[in-house]
């Protein structure tokens, strides 16, 4: 049964939209993903949003770019945390959506990440799940430590061998 649904509003959102798919994945956490257009299908996203609780999913993470207007949708009709991914957009950078998710009027909370942030979406749900799973917040624990020595290991290797080096190799 899938914990946390993935919602986009168009397929090319997909890229980033993957980012949390893989985080999820890394972590054991069963999601399902769609394309539905809250704008273009309004019927079939009521349908979809009204069907996530009786599905099992306990939080919801919704991409959009520009008027973005998914996320706060998902969270007017789906009872528990919704978290938005503003897309990069070609017009505004982004700006655009990520203030259309981040200004949801008083009452329709929606969490949001930065601009294309989709790998912190899937941690952010992932971290609200754990609150009731002690198992997925062992995950975590191991995965946030694989980060802490993945920067003791360059800072490592930068002492050693110096920046002008160091620099040299990341080039590569």
């Amino acid at each position: 049964m899938a914990k946390v649904g993935i919602v986009m509003g168009s397929d090319s959102d997909m890229p980033v939209m993957a980012q949390a798919a893989d985080i999820l994945e890394k972590l054991g956490v069963d999601f399902e993903m769609t394309v539905i257009s809250a704008h273009r299908e309004p019927d079939i996203f009521f349908q979809y949003a009204k069907s996530l609780e009786e599905k099992g999913v306990k939080v919801v993470i919704a991409g959009a770019g520009k008027a973005a207007h998914l996320p706060g949708m998902c969270a007017a009709l789906f009872p528990m945390p919704v978290i938005g991914i503003p897309m990069k957009t070609s017009d505004l950078g982004g700006v655009d959506s990520l203030y259309s998710i981040v200004q949801m009027p008083s009452g329709i909370p929606v969490a949001t990440v930065a601009i294309n942030g989709g790998t912190n979406a899937g941690l952010l749900a992932a971290r609200i799940l754990a609150v009731s799973d002690q198992e997925l917040l062992g995950r975590l624990k191991v995965y946030s430590e694989s980060l802490k020595n993945d920067v003791v290991t360059k800072a490592e290797k930068l002492d050693k061998i110096g920046y002008k080096e160091y620099l040299g190799q990341m080039k590569k």
